[in-house]
């Protein structure tokens, strides 16, 4: 019995042995599983962190490429220089070539009135021009005033002289209106009413004396002489630019026109023009020849010729 009690109560103490290491094993592993745990959650903070850092980059550097690259600055070269006064007077002292002006003489006041007063048949209003007179004397006034000189074009001075002409004729009707006819002027064309420069001048020195002496004939298309028979007035100016195209134009027009001549091609009526001027039109052959230059019917050598009577009328 007494062997049965110590080795009830050795079982005892073994069992309460046994007991307590596994508490204290219970114990130690639930700190090693809460160290493990801590370390696993610092892991995942750590991971986390890391995560957003990863995650939070490319976005940054995504901005960075958004922005606005700089472009390099370009460096601007330096003239070496000792004086910039000195350099800014030897830029005004280069020669500047000066642009030759198209035309020598404006002749838009001239214009302006023609294109107003004058139809495209060549019919003159003079009732009109006389309103506004004072513009055509002060067209003449400076033609007075601006000369041609040696440096004038041919065409410049072609221009000048028939625009001169032709508003002088127009001056001189407006001077003795109403009329029937410039013959109805004592001497139209040699009086001297118009001063250019220092001098003053008739029609009669213009046409003979300067217009006829520069070997153009179609002058003679060009100018007129305020009647019928002549050739119509030109509703434009005559300018340097245009007045070869503007004389071809008139003679072609003067030519054909069935009112002032009748072609055929071997028998012609023809203006008293190519009867007084027939020099003129000479230069390159015979009358014959000049007015095939123009005439829309062919017209033979040897085609007879008379010539029409002239209408001194008003060209109104």
């Amino acid at each position: 019995m007494k062997y049965y009690l110590i080795a009830l109560a050795l079982t005892a103490g073994i069992l309460t042995a046994c007991g307590g290491s596994k508490k204290i094993a219970s114990a130690e592993q639930v700190n090693k599983t809460t160290t493990v745990e801590k370390k696993v959650v610092e892991n995942e903070v750590k991971t986390e962190n890391k995560t957003v850092i990863e995650r939070e980059a490319p976005e940054v550097e995504k901005d960075m490429m958004d922005a606005p690259k700089e472009e390099p600055k370009k460096e601007i070269p330096v003239i070496p220089t000792t004086d910039s006064k000195t350099n800014e007077k030897e830029m005004t002292d280069v020669p500047v070539p000066a642009k030759k002006p198209l035309e020598a003489f404006d002749h838009t006041s001239y214009d302006d009135l023609v294109a107003t007063y004058v139809s495209k048949e060549g019919n003159v209003d003079y009732d009109g021009f006389k309103r506004n007179w004072s513009t055509l004397r002060s067209y003449i006034k400076a033609l007075g005033e601006n000369m041609p000189t040696d440096t004038w074009t041919k065409e410049d001075k072609l221009a000048y002289w028939m625009n001169a002409y032709n508003a002088m004729t127009v001056d001189l009707i407006l001077r003795n209106y109403p009329l029937a006819s410039i013959k109805d002027i004592k001497d139209p064309w040699g009086q001297r009413f118009w001063k250019l420069g220092e001098k003053y001048y008739n029609l009669n020195e213009i046409e003979h004396k300067i217009l006829r002496k520069m070997g153009d004939a179609r002058i003679h298309f060009g100018i007129n002489c305020a009647s019928f028979s002549c050739p119509p007035l030109l509703n434009e100016a005559f300018t340097a630019q245009k007045v070869d195209k503007q004389l071809d134009t008139l003679a072609r027009r003067f030519v054909n026109d069935k009112k002032r001549n009748t072609i055929t091609a071997n028998s012609i009526e023809i203006s008293e023009i190519f009867n007084w001027f027939a020099k003129d039109f000479k230069t390159n052959g015979s009358v014959i020849d000049f007015l095939n230059t123009y005439s829309e019917t062919p017209i033979n050598a040897k085609a007879k010729k008379r010539f029409k009577d002239y209408n001194w009328s008003l060209n109104k």
